[in-house]
């Protein structure tokens, strides 16, 4: 007897109106979501992933959304099948959080600022399951504790705002699963978690679903996650399904060329490529091998030629105490010109204070900062003004590092009218046009806002930004690990290219040490304020020192020990 399925969506379309125009979103796709399963669904920004999941829950906004076509059978624990999309707002709210509950991408914007986490959780316990207030913590004491929370007692009265992201991300999943539900949708839950972090978070899910018998629907853009977690794997691209399969075959024998794109644009952990292949190359049924590998002789050259010139930046003994807390403890390094310094370490490890005391942004509790023989930290307001064209910076986040009260043209051009670059207005803004086509925008995008950008788009606009007062060293801080891998993929390209034709020097600040990896000729690997372990970029992949580095790695989704987990699989 073939048991049914506990999802089971049928000819869903989901569209939105924009303006006069309807735009189909989710394009007539069917798949189902079986007892004790793990499905994967993967894709783009755009591709339908999370509409589909909203969708489940009737969670699309009416108006703009609607949904056009489809069935959306759910059979609850009785046994009882019923279609969702029949069913009014009442009976829905029933089913919300009892019997399918949902995990969203941002933690902090899923819980109430103003409520402690206690008391948001114990919520779902009391409007569900009826518990008394007593009952309810007890209760949300013990969820707490599944889901490994340091300070249980303590959580429970902290508000969100107190605690890192993902220990906000264990509320939420601890919020999901309060009461017992059948299904369990997580929407990107660790997509801006450090690898350790992430890696903890998708090791809890698993074995919450285990014990207690959950089907979860797992969405994410990048498919190394869903390696050794997931049962099953959808790929969607535009809206469509375009490839459905068991974990093990999508890896090892992807049928579509988008599939294939998205497996092959992370960046590998056994060779080192000279550029990372796109999904763009795979749907083109272009070669994708024409790229070359950098052999190890090679970059042996490569480098000797490199550090046979003078540092262009020296850090000696370089703290920054925040009251009484060190978060940067007597950093040394050198960077040499035209070289790409790679940063890695989890949230809290000190990268980005490092970036900002160098670039004096803030100041240096001690130490000395020497960019071309002079010590930044003891030069005048002026001077440091003068310098600021040499030392630039591509922070995390593109949209809050643009003013999107100012057209993106305006925006590049105004840091080179401060520096009194190119003479005049018109000279000034044919360097622009020519800077938003390095990047790989267009020129009538000059007179556009950052709000109708993709993200992808809009860090290509801050990395023209940087470009254009002409620096000789770049600070990339996570500039890359906010996008989709495919997007990843085609601007970290993009900074290697620019770095050739430019003669840039870059700071390469990442928690994901594949990215890191591919970008870098050496590694500094940061814990707590201080320089774990430091070394050329493969070698210290290939033989970590540091027991910490060896956990990073371990982290790496789809790392070293991918190929071992689908061998036990099968």
């Amino acid at each position: 007897m073939i048991s049914l399925p506990l999802l089971d969506i049928q000819d869903l379309a989901v569209s939105f109106t924009s303006g006069h125009q309807e735009l189909t979103v989710v394009d007539h796709i069917s798949f189902r979501l079986n007892e004790s399963e793990t499905l994967a669904v993967v894709g783009e920004s755009g591709s339908g992933k999370t509409v589909s999941a909203l969708a489940v829950l009737k969670l699309i906004p009416t108006p703009p959304g609607n949904i056009s076509s489809g069935k959306i059978f759910f059979r609850n624990r009785e046994g009882h099948v019923q279609d969702l999309l029949m069913l009014d707002d009442r009976a829905m709210q029933k089913i919300r959080g009892r019997s399918i509950s949902m995990i969203f991408q941002e933690p902090m914007t899923s819980l109430n600022p103003v409520f402690t986490c206690g008391d948001q959780v114990m919520e779902s316990l009391r409007i569900h399951l009826a518990y008394t207030k007593k009952q309810a913590q007890v209760k949300v004491l013990d969820l707490f504790n599944e889901v490994m929370l340091p300070r249980a007692a303590d959580v429970f009265k902290s508000y969100p705002h107190q605690l890192s992201g993902g220990q906000k991300q264990r509320v939420m999943i601890a919020m999901a699963i309060a009461c017992n539900p059948d299904v369990l949708i997580a929407d990107e839950p660790t997509t801006a978690l450090d690898v350790t972090v992430q890696k903890t978070i998708l090791d809890l899910m698993k074995s919450l679903q285990v014990n207690r018998k959950m089907s979860i629907l797992f969405i994410t853009h990048d498919l190394g996650i869903v390696a050794g977690f997931a049962d099953r794997v959808l790929v969607m691209n535009k809206g469509k399904i375009v490839e459905e399969g068991r974990v093990a075959d999508i890896f090892q024998k992807p049928q579509h060329p988008y599939t294939r794109g998205l497996l092959a644009c992370r960046p590998p952990l056994d060779v080192r490529l000279n550029r990372l292949p796109t999904i763009e190359k795979y749907m083109a049924d272009e070669r994708v091998d024409s790229e070359g590998v950098i052999t190890p002789q090679q970059r042996k050259t490569a480098h000797e030629h490199l550090y046979a010139s003078e540092p262009i930046l020296i850090v000696e003994q370089l703290s920054k105490q925040f009251g009484s807390f060190s978060a940067l403890s007597k950093a040394n390094f050198l960077v040499y010109p035209g070289e790409t310094l790679g940063i890695v370490g989890e949230s809290g490890s000190g990268k980005t204070t490092l970036a900002r005391v160098v670039l004096e942004l803030i100041p240096a509790t001690e130490g000395k900062i020497i960019y071309q023989g002079q010590d930044i930290t003891k030069l005048t307001a002026g001077n440091l003004k003068k310098l600021r064209k040499d030392l630039q910076i591509i922070f995390q986040d593109p949209y809050s590092s643009l003013n999107p009260r100012l057209a993106i043209g305006p925006a590049i051009l105004e840091p080179m009218k401060i520096h009194g670059l190119h003479g005049n207005e018109l000279n000034r803004k044919a360097r622009v046009m020519e800077l938003l086509e390095k990047v790989g925008l267009k020129p009538e995008h000059y007179y556009r806002y950052p709000h109708e950008f993709s993200g992808g788009q809009r860090q290509r606009i801050c990395i023209a930004r940087a470009l254009a007062v002409e620096p000789r060293l770049i600070i990339c801080d996570e500039s890359v690990s906010a996008l989709d891998v495919s997007i990843q993929a085609q601007v970290l390209n993009l900074l290697n290219d620019l770095k050739k034709d430019f003669g840039l020097t870059y700071i390469f600040i990442s928690h994901d040490l594949s990215v890191v990896k591919f970008m870098s000729d050496r590694l500094i690997v940061m814990r707590n304020g201080k320089i774990e372990e430091t070394g050329e970029a493969d070698e210290v992949y290939a033989n970590p020192q540091s027991e910490y580095t060896r956990m990073l790695l371990a982290a790496i989704p789809g790392g070293k020990n991918y190929e071992l987990r689908i061998t036990n699989d099968e």
